[in-house]
């Protein structure tokens, strides 16, 4: 690690692991010796009796580090990015001879327009290979081919995009495949793209270690690119999630992108400008968007040898976890409500308000549009976005219209309310605004019971109303009617109608099957907790019968000492 003494190596090493996630406790110190050093020095800038202990004792040599910068010239990228794996490769070969294993990239075969990507086919022309950082890549593989003439046991492990972690979500917010994710979420336009060669980084590490390990996979050349996505899919996930995105054609793309950030510049983009406004870096992300399939026919018959996971393409669900941070940092934006809706239908209701306490007696009509932007937001946050009207003459003789509407599905995961034996199913929160301009609050609950009257319950709203700022000043009972809750709520549901049908239906389906999950599950809980209750299954009753047990045990012990 660079630093000017251990204590200053390891503050970086652990400030390092702490941006992704990764803790530097006692345990990981204990299993970790740092030495302070420096790639681009001979010698790793380790003293003589540092390197003749290493060379003595180590088994086998990683080389991981590398300056990772786009827009710098090979000369300035050579002495950390050739040279230091030349002192990596010496030190491999001083002393006992140790296996090094080098982490390379695709990027030696960044050659606009290069007809395929195999882990033995050929790489790029060099003289065709514009960035500085691909020439450094590129050049330290053919050093160490001409090692591996001489007996040095090189392995060649080539990750393409390495993207977020898929259990913590863990990002470089510096990789290209997070601008270009960062721009497309924003903007919703999408450069037209062959393959997104990347994997997410825990499978790359996984399965990078294991070829470590195993003395079998040595002196190989393995690409660790997942299951690389094609454009039909990358678009397919967006709108599947709710997200609209527009393909354009890579010079469209780009001249668009710039052009925005030109005229409303975005911090979280700055980044991805730079590199796009850079002529090497520009080039670098074309090689990238336009680069045929990275295959890794080595790569998977080794994971499938030792029951490793295998390639998977890194799809939304995978992605989940790194989008949600990229969301909290700014650098991408999630479907929201001000998004065309990703799927919608229909509510009638119809019941009777009156004055609080009093019985209703006024007729009330809701006619109620509900939707989700994204089924990430249903499975997320469990809401469902409301718009229509309201009709009831002790509102106003005009509809009211709902300004802003949502409605929670099994909140606080169904517990019953305080003091009663209703189980909450659904519960809505309306905002109102009458013809005359004054505002009107409605909230309304969904509640399950244990009886048997499933259908009655799960269409049926006890609502509360008043006024703005007022304490509620009308109660009520609204019910769906039996005829209008299948045509509406089940044949009536649409889609994004820039979804294939297919697509649609897969929308439909899904939606259906996660809110008739969480239906049923509300509506069982109270019928199970009362057969609990009945057969006195309950924590606190066992606790009570161990309570009556210790109290008779102590009787009988105190009754037979005083026989005695």
């Amino acid at each position: 690690m660079r630093g000017d003494s251990v204590q200053d190596a390891e503050r970086r090493l652990a400030e390092g692991l702490a941006s992704f996630s990764l803790s530097w406790s006692a345990e990981v110190r204990r299993r970790i010796t740092v030495l302070p050093g420096d790639l681009r020095q001979p010698r790793l800038g380790l003293t003589d009796e540092q390197w003749e202990l290493l060379a003595n004792e180590l088994d086998s040599v990683v080389s991981v580090g590398a300056a990772v910068d786009f827009l710098r010239g090979y000369p300035s990228l050579r002495r950390t990015n050739v040279l230091g794996v030349l002192s990596l490769a010496e030190l491999a070969m001083t002393g006992r001879p140790k296996p090094l294993h080098h982490i390379s990239s695709i990027a030696v075969f960044n050659e606009i327009g290069i007809a395929s990507m195999g882990e033995d086919d050929p790489v790029a022309h060099v003289d065709r290979l514009t960035a500085g950082y691909d020439k450094t890549k590129w050049a330290a593989e053919a050093a160490l081919r001409r090692a591996r003439d001489r007996g040095l046991k090189a392995t060649f492990l080539r990750p393409g995009g390495i993207v977020g972690h898929t259990r913590t979500g863990a990002y470089n917010p510096h990789d290209i495949n997070t601008g270009l994710s960062s721009a497309i979420s924003r903007y919703r336009v999408a450069p037209k793209i062959n393959y997104s060669n990347s994997a997410p980084v825990d499978w790359v590490s996984r399965v990078a270690t294991a070829v470590i390990c195993k003395p079998s996979g040595w002196g190989q050349n393995y690409h660790l690119t997942g299951r690389p996505d094609t454009l039909t899919e990358m678009v397919r996930d967006q709108e599947l999630g709710g997200l609209n995105v527009r393909v354009m054609a890579w010079d469209v793309w780009l001249e668009d992108f710039l052009a925005r950030t030109e005229t409303d510049p975005v911090p979280e983009l700055e980044f991805m400008a730079r590199v796009l406004r850079n002529p090497a870096g520009r080039k670098i992300v074309e090689a990238s968007v336009t680069a045929p399939m990275a295959t890794g026919e080595r790569t998977e018959a080794f994971v499938a040898r030792h029951k490793l996971p295998p390639p998977a393409r890194y799809d939304a669900q995978a992605r989940l976890k790194s989008y949600e941070r990229m969301a909290r940092d700014g650098l991408v934006i999630l479907p929201s409500r001000d998004d065309p809706p990703h799927l919608w239908f229909r509510e009638t209701m119809r019941g009777k308000v009156g004055p609080v306490d009093a019985k209703p007696d006024t007729r009330c009509t809701f006619a109620l549009t509900l939707s989700i932007a994204s089924m990430y937001q249903l499975v997320q946050h469990r809401t469902i976005d409301v718009r229509g009207t309201v009709s009831c003459s002790l509102l106003h003789a005009d509809p009211l219209t709902v300004d802003d509407g949502e409605i929670w599905v099994r909140p606080h995961q169904g517990v019953p309310h305080r003091h009663s034996l209703d189980h909450p199913l659904l519960r809505y929160r309306l905002a109102l605004r009458d013809a005359d301009g004054n505002g009107w609050w409605l909230e309304g609950w969904k509640t399950a019971r244990a009886r048997l009257d499933y259908m009655q319950q799960a269409r049926t709203l006890t609502i509360r109303a008043g006024r703005e700022g007022e304490p509620a000043s009308l109660a009520g009972t609204m019910k769906v009617p039996k005829k209008s809750y299948k045509r509406e709520q089940i044949d009536g549901i649409r889609v994004n109608p820039n979804l294939s049908m297919r697509e649609q239906r897969i929308a439909k389906v899904s939606w259906l099957a996660w809110f008739s999950t969480q239906l049923g599950q509300g509506l069982l809980e109270p019928t199970l907790r009362a057969g609990a209750e009945l057969l006195d299954l309950r924590p606190d009753a066992i606790d009570r019968d161990k309570d009556r047990y210790q109290a008779k045990l102590t009787k009988w012990e105190k009754d037979r000492k005083q026989l005695r």
